[in-house]
């Protein structure tokens, strides 16, 4: 076939090459053709809005239109992390250089497994694959169209983080899909919470599809595949996220966050059920002893505490034969038998430091 030329009202011709009219026809979506001459007439350089606005039809439309041409290597898009709206809607400068592969058959997905149940042999290890796996741009094709659930998350991901996605993200959200085998309202759940996640952060920037896909893994190995399952584990990180504020308050680390190394530590101590305020006698006798802040040592008195199964204030006060006194007890034994055993003036400080902190 050979090439066409279209011509517009006033000055305005465009060439339109036979291979793209392949591409279009096979496709055999309209509403991506209609979007296609909407983006060469404006030379890529309106909207996605913009677009929705002038062909009078949805964002969602404009996505699903532009999700099968971006597959059909007809037009690039950037993968950045920014609201569609401040970026062209698409550049179709090599809009004819990519051939989508037609030969190879789609792999189908196994139907022998429950989507709300994990794989016997999952495909993620320490949230990284076992071994690669790449879908073509058929595979993705064909899911899109014969996979509601799919088509869903393709489509509420690209309304939820304002932009089109491109092959390599769809590439990515078929690996949640089908690797992993989240159930699709798990995964809507899963991109919310990573969504919400970078709000919390401040800069204003959306979370990218790697982002979601990592945070995916780990849904896998913690076994979620319900919503109920996904909403137990939110709460327990918004627990776990309450108990990092109370001890960074008790550890007077202000203005900051807490660095890859002190989280773990942190998570490490709330993991072995210390209250806040057996963390602050750890962390008042540290200060006392080294001067400052020295996690390895305090981190040795809570694992020392840890061994001897002393997590609470009474248990500690159990231990040294004396009864708890507003919350703390009253000690007549002077220094430590061992280390990390307090004393009645450690005690005393605590409360006092425990007792300013709520102050402020």
């Amino acid at each position: 076939m050979s090439n066409m030329r279209i011509t517009l009202p006033g000055s305005e011709t465009f060439t339109l090459t036979g291979q793209t009219i392949d591409k279009l026809i096979r496709a055999g979506d309209g509403d991506a053709a209609l979007l296609y001459l909407y983006i060469l007439k404006s030379q890529g350089q309106k909207t996605s809005s913009e677009a929705a606005k002038a062909l009078d039809k949805s964002m969602g439309w404009v996505a699903s239109a532009m999700a099968v041409l971006s597959r059909l290597g007809l037009v690039q898009l950037d993968d950045v992390d920014i609201e569609s709206d401040a970026r062209p809607v698409a550049n179709t400068s090599n809009a004819t250089s990519n051939t989508p592969n037609e030969s190879s058959e789609p792999k189908k997905r196994s139907t022998d497994q429950s989507r709300n149940q994990p794989l016997s042999n999952p495909p993620s290890q320490n949230g990284q694959f076992k071994e690669s796996r790449i879908y073509t741009e058929s595979e993705i094709r064909e899911e899109l169209k014969s996979d509601p659930g799919f088509s869903v998350i393709v489509n509420e991901a690209q309304q939820k983080l304002g932009k089109i996605l491109a092959e390599h993200e769809l590439q990515r959200l078929l690996v949640i899909y089908n690797d992993l085998r989240l159930p699709t309202e798990v995964i809507l759940q899963l991109i919310t919470h990573c969504i919400n996640e970078c709000k919390a952060k401040g800069d204003g920037r959306a979370p990218s599809v790697r982002y979601i896909e990592k945070a995916a893994f780990t849904w896998e190995r913690e076994g979620i595949f319900t919503l109920e399952q996904a909403e137990a584990y939110l709460k327990a990180l918004e627990a776990r996220k309450a108990a990092r504020g109370k001890i960074k308050n008790i550890l007077q680390i202000r203005n900051r966050e807490l660095s890859a190394t002190e989280k773990r530590y942190v998570d490490e101590w709330i993991t072995m059920g210390f209250q806040p305020e057996v963390i602050a006698i750890a962390y008042d006798k540290t200060v006392t002893k080294t001067g400052n802040l020295t996690w390895p040592y305090i981190d040795k008195i809570l694992k020392n505490w840890n061994e001897k199964k002393l997590h609470t204030i009474e248990k500690i006060a159990e231990k040294e034969g004396k009864p708890p006194a507003n919350g703390f007890y009253n000690a007549d034994k002077s220094g430590m038998k061992k280390h990390g055993d307090p004393n009645s003036e450690d005690i005393q400080r605590v409360q006092r430091l425990l007792n300013k902190i709520k102050e402020e």
